[in-house]
């Protein structure tokens, strides 16, 4: 696999973004990035981003879960941020962006206890994780997400980002993040999106990734995908819907949680009110003491 590594420099002095950077090798060569902040000793929260965003996303986010005592882990899934990124879209697959991110969080970071917060690609990827090791979660949230099999219609609106994405002649970053915001972004934190992706060699990830989510039954992750849910149907964890009231791509996405997820049904969701499909950006601090709130609200029994 030809990889590509975003120089060091594109990343310097960005808005609001001072934490220090972390690595882990997985399948032997990939290097990828995460936050890692907070007490060690506490029990991780795995904020995991989407397409075509990455860590930067949660920058809101961090400071108000640190401050309430909480690890805080933010990875950059391969081909975002400062992870490398594949140069060719054939070497990107959803089950290997699975893999990979389970090599990070299983294997090199060993976590436990974790609390699951996933929005766009990072539900996608983050459920299948919990699915596949569910013992090593405490509890999940999900925001402006889903887990789609290819056996129910998506969206219109997902359908067109997704036509867009495959046959757009260009793929601007900071404007898609920008367009998918309830509030405008200020020049500088667009040119933060930008900033892993020196020039279109570099965005092959981001590029395939909508043509990734599975839209009919055949699709190549549909079965994976449906073996996934027979785990979240039968996982009791204390699962928060909290997703947010001006986003077309995942509006009712919370349905299908609310129906088949045990933990879901026994918890009140929340509307973060006044947020686009990156809420993270519209109403960080927002979902950030939600996130808080639901962990308070959900403690782990003794000898869990």
């Amino acid at each position: 696999m030809r990889l590509l590594r975003t120089p060091d420099h594109r990343f310097d002095g960005l808005p609001d973004y001072d934490f220090e950077p972390r690595y882990a090798t997985v399948a032997g060569e990939i290097r990828v990035h995460y936050v890692d902040e907070g007490p060690r000793g506490s029990a991780p929260v795995i904020l995991l981003h989407g397409e075509p965003s990455w860590s930067y996303l949660y920058r809101k986010m961090v400071p108000v879960l640190v401050a309430t005592g909480h690890r805080v882990l933010a990875p950059d899934l391969v081909g975002f941020g400062r992870s490398d990124k594949p140069a060719e879209r054939a070497d990107c697959s959803y089950q290997r962006h699975v893999e990979w991110m389970e090599e990070l969080l299983f294997a090199h970071l060993d976590v436990r206890d974790a609390t699951l917060v996933a929005q766009d690609w990072g539900g996608l990827i983050g459920l299948r994780a919990l699915a596949d090791q569910p013992d090593r979660f405490a509890r999940a949230v999900v925001a402006n997400t889903g887990l789609p099999t290819g056996d129910e219609p998506m969206s219109e609106a997902f359908l067109a980002w997704q036509r867009f994405s495959q046959s757009a002649k260009g793929f601007d970053i900071g404007r898609i993040v920008a367009n998918g915001c309830a509030q405008p972004l200020a020049p500088e934190v667009v040119a933060a999106y930008d900033a892993p992706f020196p020039d279109d060699t570099y965005k092959e990830a981001a590029r395939i990734f909508p043509s990734l989510v599975p839209t009919t039954p055949d699709d190549p992750a549909a079965a994976a995908s449906r073996h996934a849910w027979t785990v979240l149907e039968r996982w009791e964890g204390p699962f928060l819907c909290a997703f947010s009231d001006r986003d077309p791509i995942t509006a009712g996405g919370a349905t299908p949680f609310l129906r088949r997820v045990p933990g879901a049904a026994r918890v009140t969701p929340v509307t973060i009110e006044g947020g686009g499909h990156f809420l993270q950006e519209d109403r960080g601090p927002e979902l950030a003491r939600t996130v808080v709130d639901f962990i308070a609200a959900t403690p782990l029994a003794p000898g869990d």
